[in-house]
């Protein structure tokens, strides 16, 4: 696999675990039954006659199984970093999936540069917001780093 490869599987799994913690929170989906649905019937499908790149399965267990396990912390983070009066339960369901997986990769995924985590976060943002939001996840995920990784 080359790299540019690997960096679209990524990115395809940063997508996927989005989705899936939208769907987690959604639906309370049990996590082996949500990562089951999504090796079988998401990552990797065709639609509209495309079929979507392949995303790196074992990349996207970690990030859900991760801010799964972690979501206290992770959660615990995000809100310290959220303006005075603010609640997370305030964010919409996307919003929270996308700084839940990104804040994840920044805590867990050091093998991750901070400059892509944030990167791709913001790509996956671009799909769901307009550019307020994704000011938003930039200024959050930044400051998180910066508290995570110094």
């Amino acid at each position: 696999m080359t790299q540019t490869d690997r960096s679209r599987s990524r990115s395809a799994a940063r997508l996927a675990a989005v989705q899936a913690l939208y769907q987690q929170e959604m639906e309370g989906t049990p996590l082996a039954q949500l990562l089951h649905e999504f090796h079988q019937h998401r990552i990797g499908e065709t639609i509209d006659g495309a079929t979507l790149v392949d995303a790196e399965v074992d990349f996207f267990n970690d990030l859900v199984r991760g801010v799964d396990s972690r979501r206290t912390e992770i959660d615990e983070q995000i809100t310290g970093r959220l303006a005075e009066g603010w609640k997370l339960e305030r964010l919409d369901r996307p919003m929270r999936a996308i700084l839940r997986a990104g804040s994840y990769e920044l805590l867990a995924r050091r093998d991750v540069p901070v400059a892509t985590v944030i990167s791709e976060y913001l790509d996956v943002a671009h799909a769901f917001y307009d550019k307020k939001e994704v000011a938003f996840v930039n200024g959050l995920l930044d400051g998180l780093a910066k508290d995570a990784r110094g």
